[in-house]
């Protein structure tokens, strides 16, 4: 699956805290951002979630033609972040590209602008509008992700894990 984001250890940490949240809040309508090789949409289907009540969104073409075959009960969107999205989610899941650009690493699936918070920050900004007022959103980022505008949000750390050069936050965000 060239081009596409493959799940590492990011991916499986985030997949832990979307296993207990959906038990908790039992969603009704969930959106995987960012869905790549679809791990997160994968987890909520083993939770207990019907494909029908899971949107997949992503930019890249060949995730979204991956996508479509894996998930053909799900709708799939092909979208940069809520561009082509007007639904709003009770429960909506993200890990984005959270790294600082470098002058090795420029890929879109992980590095989220110069400090790492821009691709961040743009989805943030847009998902309130997409969020029903109970709903939440949970995200992942990073030690090295500088600048994150956390406005408008209430957060709330559900878990970190030591990496060889970095630390993996799971939040847990709501509306305020």
């Amino acid at each position: 699956m060239q081009g596409i984001y493959q799940p590492a250890e990011d991916s499986l940490f985030l997949s832990k805290f979307l296993k207990k949240e959906i038990v908790k809040i039992k969603p009704k309508k969930i959106l995987d951002m960012g869905s790549g090789s679809g791990i997160q949409a994968k987890t909520c289907i083993k939770s207990g979630i019907k494909p029908k009540q899971i949107t997949l969104a992503d930019i890249n073409k060949s995730a979204i033609d991956i996508l479509r075959k894996r998930f053909p009960d799900s709708k799939v969107i092909s979208s940069d972040l809520f561009g082509k999205i007007k639904e709003r989610y009770d429960l909506i899941v993200f890990n984005p590209p959270y790294l600082p650009e470098n002058e090795f690493d420029r890929e879109q699936d992980t590095t989220g602008g110069k400090n790492g918070s821009e691709v961040i920050n743009r989805f943030l900004e847009q998902a309130k509008d997409h969020l029903l007022p109970e709903g939440i959103i949970l995200i992942l980022t990073s030690s090295l992700t500088k600048r994150i505008d956390w406005s408008g949000y209430r957060k709330r750390l559900l878990g970190k894990k030591k990496l060889f050069f970095e630390e993996l936050y799971v939040w847990e965000l709501n509306s305020k």
